[in-house]
């Protein structure tokens, strides 16, 4: 796995199974502090070699007082570094220091109002009353020695609590999260007031720092890139090059799952915008679809382009002669969503849990511990085009999981023109940019329809359009009605097949971006 080597100021993330415990990490990297994320239970002699100038414990699922419930290594509380608790963080800080955690007789969801106490501390520069996010079940009913409360709710009667002379801090609310506005200023008081850092990393710094771990690895080998066209794998084509120059070779597999003149663009991109490579164009539509032929299952799907992508990038390695690296633009959403050590797997990524056990290559994945929009800033510091920069997240096995059951040439074709309608209207509205990701969906069913007074049975097409941040959690685009409108009419005009148009307005979670 390669990671970038933490700068001076680095603040360890200690993992309980949070879902989006990554959102603490990325906070922490919008207050210019690198951070890492290890296991729960990595011990201290492990925490130490990362010389972090402050730990936090994430939130999780289990309740302290259980017999298997996650554990941290008992050494960090006395290890002199400072330690912020975020929920099940804050409440195993109070059980293993002798507090007392009970489950709530009122539990708390959703945002809540927030009575500070002690306005000192983590909430330096805040006002008394808050409205803050609450997901809890269990509550410290009793401080360990030496705490005091500095915040309660009205079900909550310890909503934080600090231990100033240990440098010992604990939420019971979320940070992290969008929904507590001024969560941010939380973690910033921390790491500058407590932990003592001045906030000097950026994208820049990151870039400084991979570029030689990526120079150190490969050496005089070559590295294989497993381009797409997408900002992941450009971006990561831009910093291998960097580090490596001609020892790069990029490969663009056309595994025929892609959008209306996407092959095209692809090619003329790079053939335009880089000075910088060898590109290899492998049209391989054929033998995938083949591939794909009868399986219906999304987890099946994801993992049987996964492994055909690297048997063609293997079979082009062997056609250069031995190529001993393959770089792609895998990210931390791909990671946690495809299941770590601590968080549940909701769908296997084709670039992660859908690699197979046996292949010839090492990996580099310099980004795969980034979120997109910082991935963005990544790439403007390398100097990538606009066009590429902002465009939309397109999935790795493409049109192949926005087709719900078989892929079929046909089906294929009715999704492909759809989508490229769609795009056409949010680019011409002036939309592309406030919206973090657009697509169609074909879904496995035909409903009556009348079209020149003929009755149709013809397929639906379902619009996703998502806003984002960082793709970790998304709400639904308010699209203007008579966009909407205008893109329901072309599909149905303009692409056989279809009669029906429906939009989607769920948020992620409970739904995921992609359908599949």
């Amino acid at each position: 796995m390669m990671k970038a080597q933490p700068k001076q100021e680095t603040v360890v993330v200690l993992d309980f199974g949070a879902q989006y415990g990554q959102l603490i990490a990325r906070n922490i990297r919008q207050c210019r502090v690198y951070c890492q994320i290890l296991p729960h239970n990595a011990p201290l002699e492990e925490i130490r070699r990362l010389n972090p100038m402050g730990i936090v414990l994430t939130g999780g699922p289990a309740s302290v007082y259980e017999n298997k419930a996650p554990r941290c290594d008992p050494a960090i509380y006395h290890s002199g570094i400072p330690i912020l608790g975020i929920c099940y963080g804050f409440q195993l800080m109070a059980h293993d220091l002798g507090g007392e955690v009970i489950p709530s007789p009122k539990r708390e969801f959703g945002k809540t109002e927030l009575q500070v106490l002690d306005g000192g501390d983590l909430f330096r520069g805040l006002n008394p009353q808050l409205i803050g996010w609450m997901s809890h079940g269990d509550i410290v009913r009793s401080l360990p020695e030496g705490f005091e409360i500095t915040s309660q709710t009205n079900n909550t009667p310890v909503a934080s609590f600090a231990h100033r002379a240990k440098r010992l801090f604990g939420v019971q609310f979320h940070p992290e999260v969008v929904h507590t506005p001024w969560g941010i200023e939380v973690l910033r008081n921390f790491l500058l007031d407590w932990c003592g850092c001045t906030g000097q990393w950026t994208m820049q710094s990151f870039v400084s720092s991979v570029v030689p771990i990526i120079q150190e690895k490969v050496g005089s080998e070559r590295v294989l890139c497993a381009l797409s066209g997408g900002i992941d794998s450009a971006t990561v084509a831009a910093l291998v090059h960097r580090a490596v120059g001609n020892q790069l070779v990029c490969v663009f597999v056309n595994h025929g799952f892609l959008r209306k003149y996407e092959a095209e663009d692809v090619r003329s991109t790079f053939t335009d915008h880089f000075d910088m490579m060898n590109l290899i164009y492998v049209d391989a539509s054929d033998r995938f679809l083949t591939r794909l032929k009868g399986i219906t299952s999304p987890e099946q799907k994801r993992k049987t382009i996964g492994e055909e992508f690297v048997r063609v990038f293997e079979e082009e390695a062997n056609k250069l002669g031995k190529i001993p690296y393959l770089a792609q633009g895998t990210l931390y959403p791909d990671v946690i969503e495809s299941g770590t050590v601590s968080a549940a797997k909701i769908k296997t990524h084709h670039n992660v849990g859908g690699l197979p056990e046996q292949m010839d290559f090492s990996l580099i994945e310099p980004l795969r511990d980034l979120f997109k929009d910082e991935v963005r800033e990544v790439a403007q510091e390398l100097g990538l085009p606009p066009a590429m920069t902002w465009r939309h997240p397109f999935p790795g096995p493409g049109l192949a999981i926005r087709i719900l059951g078989d892929v079929t040439e046909e089906r294929l074709s009715i999704l492909r023109e759809a989508d490229a309608v769609l795009i056409e209207e949010i680019k011409k509205a002036g939309l592309y940019r406030q919206i973090w990701q657009t697509f169609a969906v074909l879904a496995p069913l035909r409903s009556v329809g009348v079209m020149g007074d003929q009755r149709t049975y013809a397929h639906p097409i379902i619009l996703r359009a998502v806003t984002s941040e960082d793709g970790m959690t998304a709400d639904w685009a308010r699209i203007p009605f008579e966009v909407l409108e205008q893109i329901a009419n072309r599909i149905v005009n303009e692409v056989d097949g279809v009669n029906r148009v429906a939009y989607d307005i769920t948020s992620k979670p409970p739904g995921t971006i992609e359908w599949e």
